[in-house]
């Protein structure tokens, strides 16, 4: 089985993020999406502190889609710099981490 991870980004507003979510499970580029509620981000940007609202998007794929993920975040995602961290499902229950790969494989069978 390939290796399972996650990607994790922030978007400005739920519309972004569900239509983020959405072209992924389309294109097959991840297996779930979870669009979460909105929280604090607090950072600096260009030597200024600041702090926005977004929405974190919690992205289920296999490593082996990773650029077809970043490239279609990076397509949709309206920030300069958008967050785009992957980290590895290190453990996890078997059947679903199949089905993470299965579903996120680039075509059926």
């Amino acid at each position: 089985m390939d290796e399972v991870i996650v990607v994790l980004t922030n978007l400005p507003d739920r519309e972004a993020a569900v239509r983020l979510a959405e072209a992924l499970i389309s294109e097959r580029l991840a297996a779930c999406v979870n669009v979460l509620p909105e929280c604090t981000s607090v950072y600096r940007w260009k030597g200024k502190l600041e702090s926005a609202a977004e929405v974190p998007v919690l992205i289920k794929t296999r490593a082996a889609r990773y650029e077809a993920v970043e490239a279609a975040i990076r397509a949709l995602h309206p920030y300069e710099l958008p967050e785009i961290i992957a980290v590895p499902a290190v453990h996890g229950l078997a059947q679903y981490l199949q089905w993470v790969a299965d579903e996120s494989a680039s075509s059926m069978g």
